[in-house]
């Protein structure tokens, strides 16, 4: 419809009001303004009572919140308050738009923007309607201010009394305040993105939805598209835009993800089958070789075991992490593109390009000139409720990897810097790959010595798997074959060609996989969004026996301890996500012997002491088994007792020699030395001798 005359307006939104929203208009008015000062106005009642009118709302979006809070001004109340300067609040419009989609067709149109916060500003109180009083003859001048500058405050041209262009003083007590948030919004880090650009756009909230959003919120802002003033932008891109914000809505990244009704159906369908597991194994990154369990545990992390809160305020995370280890070359970072690209949010980021605050968040002064923080999230926190991939994890400093410990166990980053203090959300799922630190993994050295992570970093992983890249004639037979199937196979898509022969068809279909990757990737939101499933009985029994069994192992006074509770809580959120992957609501029997195998078989690389062949605890959470470190505790005090009796220090014959009395072989002694002087923990003032240091 033409757009009616603004009386017109008036008279339809109090007639809105009457039919759709009289309950919430009364609540307002009792709760106003003390607990709330906005009426919250779904777009879709609004297109109910009449279409043309809500399409007029996205079209000249200033006009018509005029009218609706003008109609609220008017309404009759059944409370004597006046409601002449509450908020309408648009939300749930039909449409979201894409930020690449921002143009200048969009500027003074009402949108909606789905995206994840990146920076968030503390909340400030700004001028909205200055008076300022001319110091030559005291006149007042009201001038509204854009509210969404950096800069200085637009004075009057001149007096309108004296005819003088001032000079003016700002009359604080009399010109009106609000509080204003400023955060930028940012595309959600979605799979399917295919190394496109990540768009952005600052957004402004003023009043009681400031301070409502964090850095990694992932949220639906409904508000007007304004352009800057000349001057404030350098581009012509999108960053010379903003949003005025109406509201602020949370946003799932699971519900981002549209499923129709006939995928649904496919989804259900392949659920159905009596091999989807192995179907769904084959169709994760199926262009490397072998890894089966490797596929299995990073598509259980997709899925994700179930978040739960406790009666006594404890959580218990349901999200996975995995750590894949091994000599360069054997496909670590291929597996770990291939989770970015299927997970419904997903970052990826370097271990040799990251900061402390690059990874987390930090806190820093804004750049106006106040006293106010803005926080800007890192990976790990803008992909709150997805997944990170983090590539050479070795390479990241200890200072820097030491700020995965909260958010890996927790799932919180807290910043505190000056009066900036915070606790944000990083419910993330880490796929973590990484080299041994000389190079090549050696299979019989412990892997914490190999690793340059410290062990209190990788215990929190639930899965540790090694790549050992080992000579085998028919295996490297397999792969060659493979990679080079896998080659002919791009270059057929590269030709374009529109038939191919029945071998070339064969061949392309050998190496594709069987579950298109949009599928699958619905196939992981809609099992995370529907299923929350519950151990049955059985499964909890095997679960236990599992546990317990490793456990006994370590019942002697001086065996070691095969496994912590902390595995235990890992083997059941894979338990969940395998029923997750049959899109079941139950943890049967079938789960719970799958991840056991899985985790006795990635306790078997990484968790046994490789001189005694026993599982044992302390190689993930120390570094080194219990027996090494009591090797290492006898060498020390030998040496300790030595270099009190000799002024040169230690003998290292003697020590060797003290060793042996005590149990510990000639050549483990001289490995323990050797081991210490390459940590800085001993050195050799001359070639005969060693001190501690």
């Amino acid at each position: 419809m033409a757009q009616a005359a603004n009386q017109e307006l008036v008279d339809l939104f109090e007639e809105f009001y009457r039919r759709y929203y009289s309950d919430d208009v009364a609540e307002l008015a009792r709760e106003y303004p003390r607990e709330s000062k906005s009426l919250e106005l779904d777009w879709r009642d609004l297109y109910q009572m009449d279409p043309d009118l809500a399409d007029d709302y996205i079209n000249h979006p200033d006009d018509l919140r005029e009218a609706a809070e003008e109609a609220l001004r008017l309404y009759d109340l059944p409370v004597d308050v006046s409601l002449g300067r509450a908020h309408v609040r648009v939300h749930n419009v039909s449409e979201t738009v894409p930020m690449e989609d921002i143009d200048s067709g969009t500027i003074n149109t009402l949108v909606s923007v789905t995206g994840t916060v990146d920076t968030a500003h503390s909340t400030q109180s700004i001028v909205e309607r200055a008076v300022f009083v001319c110091q030559r003859c005291g006149m007042e001048t009201e001038v509204p201010q854009p509210g969404h500058t950096d800069g200085d405050l637009q004075q009057p041209y001149q007096c309108e009394s004296c005819e003088r262009q001032g000079p003016f003083k700002l009359d604080s007590d009399r010109s009106k305040w609000v509080d204003q948030q400023k955060f930028k919004l940012r595309e959600s880090p979605i799979g399917d993105k295919n190394g496109k650009d990540i768009e952005s756009i600052l957004a402004f909230a003023e009043d009681d939805i400031t301070g409502t959003v964090d850095p990694g919120d992932q949220i639906t802002v409904v508000g007007v598209v304004r352009m800057k003033d000349p001057g404030e932008y350098t581009a012509a891109s999108i960053s010379d835009k903003y949003i005025e914000v109406s509201s602020i809505e949370p946003a799932d990244p699971l519900e981002e993800i549209e499923i129709s009704t006939s995928e649904e159906q496919q989804i259900t369908d392949l659920a159905n089958t009596s091999d989807v597991i192995e179907r769904l194994c084959d169709s994760f990154a199926p262009s490397v070789h072998g890894y089966e369990e490797q596929k299995l545990a990073l598509l259980l992390q997709l899925f994700g075991g179930v978040d739960k809160d406790l009666p006594d305020g404890a959580q218990i995370r349901g999200d996975i992490h995995v750590f894949l280890v091994g000599d360069p070359g054997s496909a670590k970072t291929r597996l770990l593109q291939a989770t970015t690209k299927l997970a419904p949010k997903a970052l990826r980021t370097n271990g040799t390009r990251t900061t402390s605050a690059g990874l987390t968040a930090a806190a820093t002064r804004t750049s106006d000139g106040t006293s106010a923080w803005e926080l800007e999230a890192g990976p790990v926190v803008l992909a709150d409720e997805g997944h990170l991939a983090v590539d050479d994890l070795d390479h990241m400093p200890e200072e820097v990897s030491a700020n995965l410990y909260e958010p890996m166990e927790e799932q919180t980053v807290s910043v505190s810097k000056g009066d900036a203090n915070d606790v944000l959300s990083a419910r993330t799922s880490i796929t973590a790959a990484a080299n041994p630190k000389y190079g090549r993994f050696d299979q019989y050295e412990p892997l914490g010595e190999q690793i340059n992570l410290p062990p209190a970093l990788m215990s929190r992983f639930d899965l540790i798997f090694t790549h050992i890249d080992s000579v085998d004639e028919a295996g490297d037979s397999e792969v060659a074959s493979h990679i080079l199937d896998v080659n002919h196979v791009g270059e057929l898509r590269a030709q374009n060609l529109s038939t191919e022969s029945e071998t070339e068809d064969d061949l392309r279909k050998s190496v594709e996989p069987e579950i298109e990757l949009s599928l699958l990737r619905k196939y992981i939101a809609y099992a995370r969004r529907n299923c929350v499933p519950t151990l049955t009985p059985e499964a909890k029994e095997t679960i236990e026996e599992f546990y317990v069994d490793l456990r006994s192992n370590g019942a002697d006074e001086d065996a070691p301890v095969p496994v912590s509770a902390r595995q235990l809580e890992a083997i059941v959120r894979l338990a969940e996500a395998s029923a997750r992957m049959r899109l079941s609501d139950t943890v049967d029997q079938e789960d719970a012997d799958r991840v056991v195998a899985l985790a006795r078989s990635a306790l078997q690389d990484i968790g046994v002491d490789p001189e005694t062949g026993s599982f044992d605890a302390d190689v993930v959470e120390q570094g080194k088994s219990g027996e090494q470190m009591e090797t290492e505790d006898v060498i020390c005090r030998i040496v300790g007792q030595l270099e009190e009796e000799y002024d040169e220090g230690a003998p290292i014959e003697a020590v060797v020699k003290h060793a042996e009395q005590r149990g510990v072989s000639a050549e483990k002694a001289q490995h323990v030395l050797e081991k210490q002087k390459e940590k800085g923990e001993m050195y050799q003032p001359n070639a005969d001798h060693l001190r501690s240091i």
